[in-house]
């Protein structure tokens, strides 16, 4: 069985506007509902969909509208995506074998790239979507004067979803945990208890919405003018 995390907890600062941005439609449709829709036409069983307390009853009645998605549980998330992705896991079937966390402000993930982490998951045992990096990476020393330059062939911008056999991503959670220690992504919890995490090509298409702009972006990958009627709350 394969559970999807769906984190949407986060305030959406950079969105300058008080709607969550997973809320927000793009081309009519909510960027969450849009993630779940392509999710619900894979392998995937059933969906964990984490967000802040006070947006339960908003994002139930969402779902509840929608036919055809895959079963699909709704919690609350914590100050962090870690915490949120931490109280999901405590939802789990006891049947599930691989879990998915995907951004759920991610809406144009393909299903060729969801299918291959889910297999490179599967076999290697940690997966994660990601593209080439574009531009040139410096690493740079606490005063800002450049130490490095790193081959940008080694270098990869990291997407979602990134997948995991469950027994390895519940024990990267629980070190973390012990530890107090906050990672960048669910892979580096992975990696720091010495797991190997395939990389899976995915397309530079699967963009993050963080931004205006980048909602504006959404819209003309997918044809269309991503006007102000994006911006409403359903």
């Amino acid at each position: 069985m394969i559970t999807a995390i769906f984190p949407a907890a986060g305030q959406s600062r950079r969105m300058q506007s008080t709607v969550n941005k997973n809320f927000m439609t793009l081309e009519g449709v909510p960027i969450l509902l849009r993630t779940l829709r392509t999710f619900s036409m894979t392998a995937v069983n059933d969906f964990i969909v984490v967000v802040a307390a006070d947006e339960l009853d908003q994002t139930r009645r969402l779902l509840d509208a929608e036919k055809n998605l895959k079963p699909c549980k709704i919690v609350a998330g914590g100050s962090e995506r870690q915490y949120s992705i931490a109280n999901a896991l405590k939802f789990l079937s006891e049947a599930t074998e691989i879990i998915l966390v995907h951004d759920a402000a991610r809406p144009l993930i393909s299903l060729e790239t969801i299918e291959a982490v889910i297999d490179s998951a599967r076999r290697f045992g940690g997966a994660i979507a990601a593209v080439p990096a574009k531009n040139t990476i410096k690493v740079i020393d606490g005063e800002g004067f450049v130490e490095n330059t790193p081959p940008r062939a080694t270098l990869v911008e990291v997407q979602t979803p990134q997948g995991f056999r469950r027994e390895i991503l519940l024990e990267a959670y629980a070190r973390a945990a012990r530890d107090g220690f906050l990672g960048t992504d669910d892979a580096s919890l992975v990696e720091r208890i010495g797991g190997r995490v395939k990389v899976v090509t995915s397309d530079y298409r699967n963009i993050k919405i963080t931004t205006p702009e980048d909602l504006q972006i959404a819209a003309a990958l997918m044809g269309g003018a991503g006007d102000d009627a994006d911006w409403q709350r359903l």
